[in-house]
């Protein structure tokens, strides 16, 4: 197995690099390295920029309006846009449901919903967790019956989602639902497209400990879904959602971002100073940033060689669940090294009126970390999948 880098992959590292640096909007650039939330807008503005260019799909192969890329190429191209300060692509439309539509949708649905999520027309949110129902999603509750109505079959959804991301920007929502309450749990779940703007849903924020409203609880009163809106076969919707959680928990190891914030952390312990000199020079505080590094180093490694496997069309299995662990909780190794580092300044989270320029939202940007950990399945569960798929205890 060769881990490095072709020519041509380095040239196609150079070919993002400059495209980032020419076309990101300085005024996004900003945000991202201050730690700031972007608006709805402002993320539409870079996937529209990507979408020109024809790179708003990099996971996307051609038949789709894709680039095409080698998981190699999609991996760079993330990399660089992380390192160059562009902003993570929402992943719900473009990693998450477009697969899923793509391996289980029929015709009809690729031609209808894939061309506007690719061109950021519509906004899409998940509704996987419930109540009681977040690692162990198979016990899910919320309904959804069939019905003839108006010359037609429809899905009857209610219910209640939780610790759903953005969904106050959202004009459509993927969704587990439970269409066979007597089969055994993976058994009766369904996998439904449904619009936002449908009567009956209401979307009630969840105030996080940043103080920002990024998630949200989502309710189902008597929602109804056209049938057509069914991905794949019903009451088989468990195959889409495994298939779904295997490219999320992959996207969710952000060694891009990881890289960005390992940088910016040690340009803060140069600037800071503890006891009359650098903080990097600290033999202790040098030692745990040399750690983290080494950490992140080995999780590179480790992702490049499930790029290999699925570039030999394996589909992410357990491994993911590794990328997981591992990816989150280097991320928050991260950001508490930079609060650290920041010290006292950290406090306020207005930050641009108080202290060093790097200390804005420090604090904020901390605590809203804290939920890597957690969202994607726990890393409790993932280190169960791990136990029992690889080492088969």
């Amino acid at each position: 197995m060769n881990l490095d880098f072709s020519d041509e992959e380095n040239a196609f590292r150079a070919e993002v690099r400059a495209f980032v640096r020419e076309m990101l909007p300085p005024a996004i650039r900003d945000k991202v390295a201050n730690g700031e939330h972007l608006t709805r807008d402002e993320h539409l503005q870079w996937q529209r920029i990507l979408f020109e260019r024809g790179w708003s799909g990099p996971g996307w192969p051609k038949e789709f309006g894709g680039p095409g890329w080698s998981p190699v190429e999609q991996y760079i191209f993330e990399e660089e846009c992380a390192l160059g300060g562009a902003p993570r692509l929402i992943p719900f439309g473009m990693k998450m449901v477009a697969p899923v539509i793509m391996a289980f949708g029929n015709r009809w649905q690729q031609e209808r919903f894939l061309p506007k999520i690719l061109s950021a027309e519509e906004w899409w949110c998940q509704g996987y967790s419930e109540p009681g129902a977040g690692s162990d999603l198979a016990s899910l509750r919320t309904r959804a019956v069939k019905v003839r109505k108006n010359g037609g079959d429809k899905f009857i959804v209610n219910g209640q989602k939780t610790w759903n991301t953005l969904g106050q920007y959202a004009d459509w929502i993927f969704c587990l639902v439970r269409t066979d309450p007597e089969a055994k749990a993976q058994r009766g779940i369904s996998f439904l497209l449904i619009d936002m703007k449908s009567p009956g849903i209401a979307v009630r924020p969840i105030i996080t400990l940043d103080g920002a409203h990024e998630v949200n609880e989502i309710w189902f009163e008597d929602v109804e879904v056209p049938a057509e809106n069914l991905v794949g076969e019903e009451n088989k919707g468990w195959t889409c959602a495994k298939f779904l959680l295997g490219h999320e928990r992959s996207n969710i190891a952000g060694i891009g971002i990881a890289k960005r914030e390992l940088a910016r952390l040690k340009t803060i312990a140069a600037a800071e100073t503890r006891r009359g000199r650098p903080l990097s020079e600290d033999p202790l505080f040098a030692a745990r940033v040399a750690e983290v590094e080494i950490d992140l180093m080995a999780l590179e490694i480790t992702n490049l060689r499930v790029l290999s496997a699925e570039a030999e069309n394996k589909a992410p299995g357990p491994e993911a669940s590794i990328l997981k662990i591992k990816g989150t909780e280097l991320q928050q190794a991260i950001s508490e090294l930079i609060l650290q580092a920041v010290g006292p300044y950290a406090l306020p989270f207005d930050g641009a009126a108080h202290g060093p320029v790097h200390a804005a939202n420090r604090a904020a940007q901390y605590l809203n970390l804290r939920k890597l950990s957690i969202y994607g399945g726990s890393n409790e569960i993932q280190k169960n999948i791990v136990a029992q798929m690889i080492l088969e205890l």
